[in-house]
């Protein structure tokens, strides 16, 4: 029986790849094993029947000071030796690392071992773990052509792996979710597991405008539901949306969001024309700027800058949105497929120990 170690953790997205590979993995025969921390989102995101998860002790990765930037690079080497116990515990055909701080000890407990590592990076700029993975990996799957440039031979542009479910949306279970009929178009906001409270402002403060021409179907993020929103007329709210988001997609005509990598993608391939908002520069490393940069450029979607946002800018976005569907549903029918979950196995099965 052929063995897998999968890893990548610290948000939702370094996880959600894991997810549409498991059904192929699963039947393939693969015994699945799973790293991550004892408390992070990946432990309870593969809390799934057949994965086998280990916790193993990691520190963040920062870009700024922290008095934790001095003890965090010990935890990281504990964790390394915990993950180089556990590959030569388990002697697994090869590694796939989905990035996020919790991956570094795994990938380099693996590379002590000789198993053969994979990782994969969704940003159009590999991230710091992604940068110090990259050099103990056989192989790199990156989701824009940009990265793979950037990174050199070991790399290729496959995409990001998708959960097929995503593709299973029914619009009639969608509208009846949201209460709407259909005879407007549907805008869906989506601003991450967290949400984005700039954007929801000011989503709330056009809504008068936007109902006149459009219903509003709005995932505020944990804790973020406007009670005094509930009772109104063409908009519906909830904190987040787990089995029922494919419906969800499936009934929405429009996307406003922020630009991580794994959401945008999804869009694409499900093909929404998109308002991006990218999660400003100062408030993070900027790779969402670059991502809806290279969506922009390539016509897929429209972007507006946090910084740039006002109340009007927002509503003549989305209105724009609107003016401009049919040639954005042509690029994104015309871009190539955005679903890399084929190609990242591909890669897999090649590097694998035979």
């Amino acid at each position: 029986m052929k063995r897998i170690v999968l890893t990548g953790g610290g948000t939702a997205g370094h996880v959600t790849p894991h997810l549409a590979l498991l059904p192929h993995l699963i039947e393939e025969g693969y015994d699945i094993h799973y790293i991550g921390t004892k408390d992070g989102i990946e432990q309870k995101m593969m809390d799934l029947p057949g994965i086998t998860y280990h916790a193993v002790k990691s520190g963040k990765l920062r870009r700024y000071f922290d008095w934790k930037n001095f003890t965090d690079p010990f935890r990281v080497i504990a964790g390394a030796f915990q993950a180089a116990h556990l590959m030569g515990k388990l002697k697994p055909d090869v590694c796939f690392s989905k990035g996020g701080f919790v991956s570094v000890p795994a990938v380099i407990g693996a590379w002590l071992h000789r198993v053969p590592v994979v990782c994969h990076e969704s940003d159009l700029t590999p991230g710091l773990a992604n940068k110090i993975c990259s050099k103990f990996a056989k192989k790199i799957a990156t989701t824009f052509p940009e990265c793979a440039n950037a990174l050199g031979k070991k790399a290729q542009c496959t995409g990001t792996p998708m959960r097929p479910q995503l593709f299973s949306g029914s619009r009639e279970k969608g509208l009846a979710l949201c209460g709407f009929t259909g005879s407007k178009p549907i805008l869906m906001m989506m601003g991450g597991s967290s949400g984005a409270q700039a954007v929801n402002k000011a989503l709330h403060a056009i809504l008068p405008q936007l109902l006149e021409k459009m219903d509003v179907l709005h995932i505020a993020g944990k804790g973020n539901i406007d009670e005094s929103l509930k009772e109104l007329s063409g908009y519906t709210q909830f904190e987040f949306l787990s089995d029922d988001l494919p419906h969800a997609l499936a009934c929405a005509d429009f996307v406003l969001s922020r630009a991580g990598s794994n959401a945008i993608c999804e869009f694409q391939a499900l093909k929404k024309p998109m308002l991006l908002v990218p999660y400003p520069k100062g408030a993070s490393r900027g790779d969402q700027i670059l991502n809806a940069q290279s969506f922009e450029k390539r016509g897929l979607c429209h972007v507006l800058l946090q910084e740039n946002m006002t109340h009007d800018a927002l509503l003549q976005g989305i209105l724009k949105l609107m003016e401009e569907k049919d040639v954005l549903v042509k690029n994104l029918t015309d871009a190539p497929p955005a679903d890399g979950t084929l190609p990242v196995l591909e890669i897999i099965h090649q590097v694998e120990k035979k």
